[in-house]
């Protein structure tokens, strides 16, 4: 059997959909790679993995154009990851570029995290390269990422921990004030940290409590989720009365601001340190306690 020539002729073809299909580039790109990867695996095992080697080396010269060693071995890890059945169905919406980051990476499910949020997000390869940098799948909490990889997840189940707040100008005297305005100033990459389908409402939001007024430190809203989530700025260690204190905002929020056909609030308190004690005593779910990292 001639691989060499099997091997040749798909990317040949695929250079051809590339420029008479633009807009198929992607799903041309993956079945082309796809294809490679089945032939290279089995002219490997014929004729040993030297054969990679030689074949890059005449792909070069007949075709000139480079698809260097590592491109084809990552081909091959393509191939195997799609027929191993641990990854979801193959995405149109997600390009090589994509695909060639996440097979980096050591973690099937991670790999499937990654694809999930590629999707849902609609995310470039650079912004995907920043969320594996940022670790943001090893910051969820582990039902946490098996819910998301599963389909089952909820608002809460997106939100990391600790959460990266940027501090661009290095302040050290860090106060709740300050501590806002850091994320105030980039309010989207805030939201981003927390998940997916955000949408802002406001800061200091004033709520009438009996005669005195309060002040929520930011309202937003999650649109996919259909919920208010109200978010409350710690620089201290998480305490009793931090819990008490949001409980109030949101069934305020409840009784004032959520219809009939949304859910309920949602409260997410961000402070300088968890504490898993109280929070082990707070009976209501949708209380949420993660820690704030400067970056």
């Amino acid at each position: 059997m001639n691989y060499y020539n099997e091997i040749k002729q798909e990317l040949i073809d695929n250079e051809i959909n590339r420029k008479v299909k633009s807009y198929a580039i992607n799903k041309s790109d993956l079945n082309a790679y796809y294809n490679v990867g089945r032939i290279l695996s089995a002219a490997g095992k014929h004729y040993g993995e030297g054969i990679i080697k030689k074949y890059s080396q005449q792909l070069k010269i007949e075709l000139g154009k480079s698809y260097s060693v590592r491109l084809l071995y990552r081909m091959i890890k393509y191939y195997n990851f799609i027929t191993s059945g641990n990854l979801p169905t193959v995405s149109a919406n997600l390009s090589w570029s994509h695909y060639d980051e996440l097979l980096k990476l050591d973690n099937t499910n991670k790999i499937a995290y990654y694809i999930n949020i590629c999707e849902k997000q609609s995310l470039s390869v650079r912004q995907l390269r920043e969320k594996i940098k940022n670790k943001e799948y090893e910051r969820l909490p582990r039902d946490s990422k098996d819910k998301l990889v599963k389909n089952e997840s909820h608002v809460v189940d997106f939100i990391k921990n600790p959460i990266l707040i940027k501090n661009r100008y290095h302040y050290t005297n860090i106060s709740e004030r300050l501590l806002q305005k850091l994320v105030l100033e980039d309010i989207e990459s805030f939201m981003k940290e927390l998940g997916n389908s955000f949408s802002f409402i406001g800061s200091e939001y004033k709520i009438k409590l009996s005669n005195r007024y309060n002040y929520i430190d930011l309202l937003l809203f999650n649109y996919e989720y259909n919920c208010f989530i109200v978010v409350e700025l710690k620089i201290t260690e998480l305490k009793k009365e931090d819990i008490g204190q949001i409980q109030v905002y949101m069934h305020y929020i409840d009784d004032n601001l959520k219809r009939i056909n949304q859910d309920k609030t949602i409260g997410i308190i961000i402070c300088k340190k968890d504490n898993q004690y109280i929070m082990e005593y707070c009976s209501d779910d949708r209380i949420l306690a993660k820690e704030y990292e400067l970056v």
